[in-house]
């Protein structure tokens, strides 16, 4: 994180001096975030401020790429419709975005088994065929065995300081079964890349919008099917992948092992205090660690229904 601070005067003055048509409207910090600090302004935008290194090319890519998506997306997502430039006042571009309305999923958690229709379809119209100039990414929508490293180095941070150390077996052996199944031998599809309960808001206690595309990229869809097991409730998946449809073992293997090293990063972000935001993320470690669970019952339904 970045020693300047972001703070009201200085998004108003910001917005007052590039958008003077949006400077009248009411303006607010909305609390969360990470690469980026958001304030509401007015009823209906949101003033992304990046505040790491790597946020202000993330924000391009999603002032580039979000407005051609988002109309035929079923649900609401943050579509840019102006952007801030680098200025004397602070060095970095900012966007202003459509306000997404809800509550983010890892303070009200997805609740309805519903929602694994929603979220299917949410995913059936992002995963098309992506341009090829469309964004890459060296860890998302890659084969599997390229981020083995890193998941046992997650896996390994989190065993030494959870007391998940009776797991530690499973969760390697969900890992192994992905790393183990076939390739994506598709065309690159477009990637949320980052579905968590951060990630997406909730009404009703079911899926009414997807945010934080910054991750975006082309490439295996398992990345994003990982979410049967991250953001549904128990029981869930099942009916995910029967709505998503085309979905083969491999394909199965390869998001459960990949909501596998999404929980643990969970797990790993709701540490207070060590992961670079003042008193970390909380709610992320209950949220991983029921994510977990519901991966691990999956694996072992798998395994019974197979030697059955």
């Amino acid at each position: 994180m970045d020693d300047f601070v972001i703070n009201g005067d200085l998004v108003r003055h910001l917005v007052r001096e590039q958008h003077p048509d949006l400077a009248e409207l009411d303006l607010r910090e909305v609390a969360g975030g990470w690469d980026n600090q958001l304030w509401r302004l007015g009823d209906e935008l949101a003033v992304r401020m990046p505040r790491t290194e790597r946020a202000p090319s993330l924000l391009r890519k999603e002032y580039r790429w979000l407005p051609d998506l988002a109309p035929r997306l079923p649900l609401p997502i943050p579509t840019p419709v102006r952007i801030g430039e680098p200025s004397a006042r602070f060095p970095r571009p900012w966007t202003v975005a459509t306000w997404v309305p809800g509550e983010p999923a890892d303070r009200t958690p997805v609740s309805r088994q519903g929602a694994a229709d929603t979220l299917a379809g949410f995913l059936r119209a992002l995963h098309v065929q992506a341009p090829a100039d469309a964004p890459v990414s060296q860890d998302r929508g890659v084969p599997l065995r390229t981020l083995s490293d890193g998941f046992e180095r997650g896996l390994e941070e989190v065993v030494s300081g959870s007391g998940l150390a009776d797991l530690q077996n499973d969760v390697r052996d969900v890992w192994a079964e992905a790393v183990a199944a076939p390739d994506w031998q598709g065309p690159p599809v477009w990637l949320h890349g980052d579905l968590h309960p951060a990630n997406v808001v909730v009404a009703d206690g079911t899926l009414s919008g997807v945010v934080d595309f910054g991750d975006m990229c082309a490439g295996d869809p398992a990345v994003d099917l990982a979410a049967a097991w991250v953001l549904l409730p128990a029981g869930a998946d099942a009916r995910f992948l029967d709505a998503y449809g085309h979905v083969d073992e491999a394909m199965v293997r390869r998001a459960r092992g990949l909501a596998a090293a999404k929980s643990l990063f969970l797990i790993l972000m709701g540490r207070a205090g060590d992961r670079g935001l003042p008193g970390g993320k909380p709610a992320w470690g209950p949220a991983g660690r029921a994510a977990l669970d519901r991966v691990l019952d999956s694996a072992r339904a798998g395994r019974g229904a197979a030697s059955g």
